[in-house]
């Protein structure tokens, strides 16, 4: 069984990687390519970047970030915000992105998920989705958590698998930020739904959390940011904690 792999999650506004709670309260916390480098050099297993405001404001920022990072950093790199056509995941591409991350494009026109895929392959195609709990059940929002689409969340993620996704990017905008812990109960409404890998996002404080994680068969990575970009957890000692229970 492949241990379940690290991303530092690194969300993007400007030139700044910034932090939040639940989507929301923006703090700037460092420079995109110096903490990307920091955590290539202490370990990680991929880096995923994330333009916030991209879609916000129609346009994608991160092309000379990708360049810079690709200077220095030899594990897969994926990036996502404001990628609305071909042309704009060709750049993405070019730029030295190892996979692309999609949300509020596909939601509009799912047949935009088909055509990357049918170029480029399902492996390199991530779906994002922010989903948060809404009277007993979770809906899919769009826009960095902003707006609600009414969409239920596993019928999207039937649908994704569907129409060609390679991995889905899942975050809990209730536990994001929070660092109280992962939403245990999203986790197990996905495990008998999604047949691809899964990028679980939102939560983590501490290692009695990864540990709570990797109970689930079905997660295949964790995407990480406010421990890092604080220093909370080193990943050397998470991904320890990972191998050990990599066949409990």
């Amino acid at each position: 069984m492949r241990p379940t792999r690290l991303i530092s999650r690194l969300d993007i506004k400007g030139d700044d990687v910034i932090k939040s709670i639940n989507l929301e309260g923006l703090k700037k916390v460092g420079k995109p390519n110096e903490l990307s480098k920091k955590y290539y050099e202490g370990g990680i297993d991929e880096i995923l970047m994330i333009d916030t405001v991209a879609t916000l404001y129609g346009r994608n920022n991160l092309q000379e970030i990708i360049k810079k990072a690709t200077e220095s950093i030899f594990v897969p790199i994926t990036v996502g915000g404001g990628i609305r056509s071909l042309e704009d995941a060709e750049k993405m591409f070019k730029s030295g992105a190892d996979k692309i991350a999609i949300n509020s494009q596909v939601i509009k026109n799912p047949n935009f998920l088909k055509e990357l895929k049918n170029i480029y392959g399902s492996q390199a195609i991530v779906v994002s989705m922010e989903t948060k709990k809404i009277n007993n059940h979770y809906e899919v929002y769009i826009t960095n958590g902003r707006d609600r689409t009414n969409i239920n969340l596993s019928d999207w993620i039937k649908k994704c698998q569907d129409f060609g996704a390679g991995e889905i990017l899942l975050t809990s905008i209730d536990k994001e930020g929070t660092g109280k812990g992962l939403d245990l109960e999203l986790l197990k409404l996905i495990q008998n739904i999604v047949e691809i890998p899964i990028i679980f996002s939102g939560g983590i404080g501490n290692m009695k959390h990864i540990v709570e994680a990797l109970k689930f068969k079905n997660l295949d990575a964790l995407a990480i940011a406010k421990v890092l970009h604080y220093d909370q957890l080193n990943i050397n000692e998470i991904k320890k904690i990972i191998n050990e229970n990599k066949n409990n």
